[in-house]
């Protein structure tokens, strides 16, 4: 249980929680803060984070979670292709009952399409090579943690000639959006509880630009307790010194360089270029595309599909709520339209989805 017991101790977090009071009471304004990581919403929740907290110190949950930020233009896509002869979408479980424009993967599975739920991309190259009569597209979604298992897939199926695999990419990368973030000129983020899983791939260097150009602090944080709450310390600490920079609180996992066999195998593999974040608009060099190189493994490349004009539903605030400017609170569709069991828009269907937080946590 190291790395775990030690960091839900009560006694710690007392502590830091009455820390957190006094610097607040220093700096005695209003302090929003961002945490841009599914899992850190889920886990601020789960832990009662935000009661510890005082009243003028509000964490806000931002466009950290892959499934969630994928827009509809990309399902209605990955629908389309499911539609088709002798063909199998595999996806992770999360993607099976997002809406589309105006169908979903699950229902698509209830009319007799193939689709099949995995854990990583290995399973997907597996279950190209036991059906190698059919096209195996699997949906790479996620941000700079899932997109290097995606590029070493591509590249073991060109080894393995495996010619029936391919991958519809719909991965994001972070910096794009925290900069278009901190341009927001409606929100105002006084400081970012920055990714751990992202930043063990990418190192903590790729926020440098947020405190150099922003002034705004950034800490990159693990997921237990006191992980987060001393994430908090240390921004509020740099808020009250005026000095923005970036710190790694979770330095058991994270370094400032990150996994560099693992950046090498994106680049090698990956591309940027814009991509359409859900409610948020494009975003340029936010996305990554297969290389020129590789495009015999790109279904868009390979096997082109049109699809029906991409739309949201319009009572979903889910776009809002991505970019911090409402809650799910704030949505006239949430626990009455919208829950678990009929989920209206992504935020409700992830794990790492803010409602679907609100809806399991919150009493509100």
């Amino acid at each position: 249980m190291k790395y775990l017991n030690e960091f839900r101790q009560k006694e710690l977090v007392d502590k830091l929680a009455k820390g957190i009071g006094h610097l607040m009471a220093d700096i005695d304004r209003k302090v929003t803060l961002m945490e841009v990581c599914g899992t850190h919403t889920m886990a601020a929740f789960r832990y009662g984070i935000k009661d510890l907290l005082p009243h003028n110190l509000h964490l806000l949950s931002g466009p950290g979670c892959p499934v969630c930020v994928t827009a509809n233009d990309y399902l209605d896509r990955a629908i389309a292709y499911a539609r088709k002869e002798g063909v199998i979408v595999v996806t992770f479980g999360d993607m099976v009952k997002v809406p589309g424009s105006s169908s979903s993967l699950a229902e698509e599975a209830s009319n007799g399409a193939e689709i099949r739920v995995v854990y990583s991309s290995l399973e997907a190259l597996k279950i190209a090579q036991e059906n190698r009569e059919k096209k195996v597209i699997f949906l790479g979604i996620g941000f700079e943690t899932t997109a290097p298992t995606v590029a070493s897939s591509i590249l073991t199926a060109g080894e393995d000639k495996l010619s029936n695999y391919f991958v519809l990419s719909g991965h994001k990368i972070m910096p794009p959006i925290m900069r278009a973030l901190a341009q927001d000129h409606e929100l105002k983020i006084d400081g970012f509880i920055c990714p751990g899983h992202v930043s063990s791939i990418t190192g903590s260097k790729i926020y440098e630009f947020l405190s150099r150009d922003y002034g705004i602090p950034c800490v990159v944080a693990g997921f237990e307790p006191i992980d987060i709450l001393q994430s908090i310390y240390l921004i509020l600490s740099q808020i009250k010194s005026g000095q923005a920079k970036v710190e790694n609180e979770y330095n058991r996992a994270v370094t400032w360089e990150g996994n560099l066999k693992a950046q090498t195998l994106m680049a090698e593999v990956f591309k940027p270029e814009s991509s359409n974040w859900r409610g948020i608009g494009k975003i340029e060099q936010s996305g990554l595309k297969i290389k020129g190189k590789y495009e015999s493994f790109d279904v868009e490349k390979r096997y082109p599909v049109s699809i029906e004009k991409s739309r949201e539903n319009p009572g979903c605030i889910c776009g809002d709520i991505l970019r911090g400017l409402k809650t799910p609170l704030d949505c006239r569709l949430f626990r009455k339209v919208c829950h678990p069991s009929h989920p209206v828009g992504a935020c409700m269907v992830s794990a790492e989805g803010t409602c679907a937080a609100y809806y399991k946590y919150s009493s509100a």
